[in-house]
């Protein structure tokens, strides 16, 4: 039997990134480990995408075409993802019918429960367990709603490019088939991917979703807060605060800068620690085995230390390349320290196996 190549597109807030895979004859689905043929990343200048939805659809566009001439991609069709706080997911039990059943019949059965129109919404269901319940066979599962806009214009973007998107994940779901592998696979972990402008945390038992929650307090807020804080540019304070880091000792002359830091990192880790302890409080006797760092702003020196210490957990940073074959072709070198980077691309690769 052939194999088959899939192409996971990441549309970042600072640069599209995409990994090309290629499973063997048994398909996605199959055993064998995958080989990673290609990665490549172009980035995007502030404000061409902002919250994970493409506002600038040209200059996305142009980096996307960059990316496929520089990289040399083998195909045109491409898995992207979506997640942003546009996208509810929730955990959802619904009468059981055969999956494609249960998919169409969506639109009636959640329409109380949106915040939005049904007509406004892309709706999707990812099952995770059944139970026999007082009115028969139940299924357990989440429900995906995102609104329509918001992944049109990602699509749209893409489809500029000459791209063909067969397929919109949700990037929770990417992250977690992206490094919640081998032995985390049968544990309950907590991935906490700290992107640029949204932080999403997963956390997943066994292999399993159990809750998804997307935070707007990410890296670049930290930017911000030391940008407005000292009167300089944004791309000063970024250097700034990866100098800096959280819970370091620093000279008078970085303590303004250093306090801004600390404020908005403090936040952010209150609501990923609260998050934890929703998850523990609804599922006793099921507690966390350790919290999994992906994203950009997983590489704030200090950031996974002070995660550790606030919610008692181990912290380890998210490796996707764990179980994937590298071809000789590709410079296995050039991920070296940024191998959590690739966790969206690659999970999104692996989606079209769920």
């Amino acid at each position: 039997m052939a194999s088959t190549r899939v192409i996971g597109l990441d549309i970042g807030t600072t640069a599209v990134r995409a990994a090309e895979l290629e499973f063997g004859g048994s398909g996605p689905s199959g055993r064998s480990a995958p080989t990673l043929l290609r990665y490549g990343q172009v980035g995007l200048p502030l404000g061409a995408v902002r919250d994970g939805e493409v506002v600038q659809p040209e200059t996305v566009t142009s980096a996307l075409r960059q990316l496929w001439l520089q990289f040399k991609f083998s195909s045109r069709e491409v898995v992207i993802g979506v997640g942003n706080q546009r996208v509810l997911v929730r955990e959802l039990d619904l009468p059981w019918m055969p999956p494609a059943q249960l998919r169409s019949s969506l639109p009636f059965q959640v329409q109380e429960l949106l915040p939005m129109s049904v007509d406004e919404a892309l709706l999707d269901y990812f099952p995770t367990g059944e139970f026999a319940g007082p009115s028969g066979r139940t299924v357990q599962g989440m429900l995906v709603a995102a609104q329509r806009d918001t992944v049109n214009a990602n699509v749209l973007a893409v489809e500029s490019a000459g791209l063909r998107p067969t397929m919109v994940d949700l990037n929770a779901f990417a992250l977690m088939r992206a490094v919640a592998r081998g032995d985390l696979a049968e544990r309950t972990v907590a991935i906490v991917d700290i992107g640029a402008s949204v932080t999403n945390v997963v956390i997943a038992s066994h292999g399993v979703p159990r809750l998804v929650r997307t935070l707007a307090i990410a890296g670049h807020s930290i930017t911000n807060a030391v940008a407005s804080s000292l009167g300089i540019a944004g791309a000063e304070a970024e250097v700034l605060k990866r100098e800096i880091g959280v819970g370091y000792a620093v000279g008078p002359e970085q303590s303004a800068a250093a306090e801004a830091i600390s404020e908005v990192s403090r936040t952010l880790i209150e609501a990923v620690r609260n998050t934890f302890v929703y998850y523990s409080g609804n599922n006793p006797g099921a507690g966390i085995d350790v919290a999994i760092m992906t994203g950009g702003g997983s590489h704030l020196p200090g950031l996974g230390q002070y995660l550790s210490s606030a919610s008692r957990l181990p912290v380890i940073l998210g490796d996707a390349l764990v179980g994937l074959k590298v071809a000789k072709s590709f410079d296995r070198g050039s991920l070296n320290g940024f191998e959590s980077l690739v966790a969206l691309p690659v999970g999104l690769a692996y989606g079209v196996a769920a």
